[in-house]
């Protein structure tokens, strides 16, 4: 992993951008302190409606209005 100062990174994007797109990462420091981090971009993994289908459970009253008891304790 590199670590380039923010003086650097811009004064050198094009590169930086050409190492992280082969698989390298770039900290960037302020003062020697990571401040940020450049990484590969990742396509997110394409969603799949319903893959949990059977396996989550709500129950009935689950939006049943609370005792009183335990919404005394919600109030200042």
């Amino acid at each position: 992993m590199e670590t380039v100062n923010i003086h650097a990174a811009k004064t050198h994007l094009s590169r930086l951008l050409e190492e992280v797109s082969q698989g390298k990462t770039i900290i960037i420091a302020r003062a020697g302190k990571p401040v940020a981090r450049l990484v590969p971009y990742e396509e997110p993994a394409p969603r799949r409606p319903g893959f949990l289908k059977g396996r989550i459970r709500i129950a009935d009253d689950f939006d049943a209005p609370l005792p009183d008891d335990l919404l005394g304790l919600f109030e200042s």
